[in-house]
């Protein structure tokens, strides 16, 4: 049975989305239609999407529009800063379209935001949910150097699926980029089921990750954005995604969350 979830909070969504309008700026609990909006909106957590919302690569289930993005805002670090302020966040994670247009695939624009937000919000916490910049070092590099507190990439699917619904994309890159990631700070990464992934394939792509230095997870069910893009081959219930938080645990990540409605940034503030 598809998941269902409670209509979300008018005045959370309406203040939130007001400042979102003022500063111009985009969040993915918008784009990409989060079905947890409120709840983290209420938690004083969000995500904040940089570089636009056009991403350059076409991956078959994400309801990111694709094609030719529009030039980067040079003040978008600034502008998520002071949002960040007003909304009063104590937990943010900063994502992005991927931009395989520009020469530094975005990752300058990712630390100066990082890094705005940290001198407007000393307190906040900041998660680095990043793309994989082509595997290009100097960018990996900000990322480490920056002052986020923890840095993900997502996997997104096991590998035998993988270039099916990422064709534009690497499984093996990602698992470099990962294991670079976590010799410098707490690494986390998010695989999402219903493709028609078996169980097999599932442990295969945990190890993996394990192998990489992964050491949070979140594991979520895919739901389609519209019928336009990759079909659901499966509904989890719930006491499958608990098992899979077993088998997760087992083999030595520190912290899982997995269930229908999780996405990768959800209770991002508490794992």
């Amino acid at each position: 049975m598809k998941p269902k979830v409670l209509a979300p909070s008018p005045e959370i969504i309406e203040k939130t989305n007001n400042i979102i309008k003022k500063y111009q700026i985009n969040t993915v609990c918008f784009s990409s239609k989060c079905p947890n909006i409120t709840e983290c909106f209420a938690r004083g957590t969000a995500t904040f999407m940089i570089m636009g919302n056009i991403c350059t690569r076409n991956c078959r289930f994400c309801g990111v529009t694709k094609g030719k993005p529009n030039n980067l805002d040079e003040n978008e670090p600034i502008k998520v800063a002071k949002a960040v302020n007003e909304l009063n966040l104590n937990y943010v994670v900063i994502t992005s379209v991927d931009r395989d247009d520009l020469e530094d695939f975005g990752s300058w624009h990712f630390y100066q935001t990082i890094e705005k937000i940290k001198e407007f919000n000393p307190n906040t916490k900041i998660e680095a949910l990043t793309p994989d910049f082509n595997g290009d070092l100097a960018s990996l590099e900000l990322m480490v150097t920056s002052n986020a507190y923890k840095l993900a990439h997502n996997i997104e699917t096991v590998e035998k699926l993988h270039k099916k619904l990422k064709p534009k994309s690497s499984y093996t890159l990602s698992l470099k980029v990962l294991e670079y990631y976590s010799k410098f700070k707490i690494t986390k990464s998010s695989i999402i089921v219903g493709f028609g992934e078996s169980i097999k394939d599932i442990e295969k792509t945990l190890k993996d990750l394990i192998n990489a230095g992964v050491s949070q997870l979140t594991i979520g069910q895919y739901l389609r954005p519209s019928p336009k893009h990759y079909p659901v081959k499966k509904y989890y219930t719930q006491k499958e995604f608990d098992e899979l938080k077993k088998l997760a645990y087992s083999l030595g990540f520190k912290a899982v969350v997995s269930g229908e409605l999780i996405r990768s940034s959800y209770w991002a503030d508490k794992l």
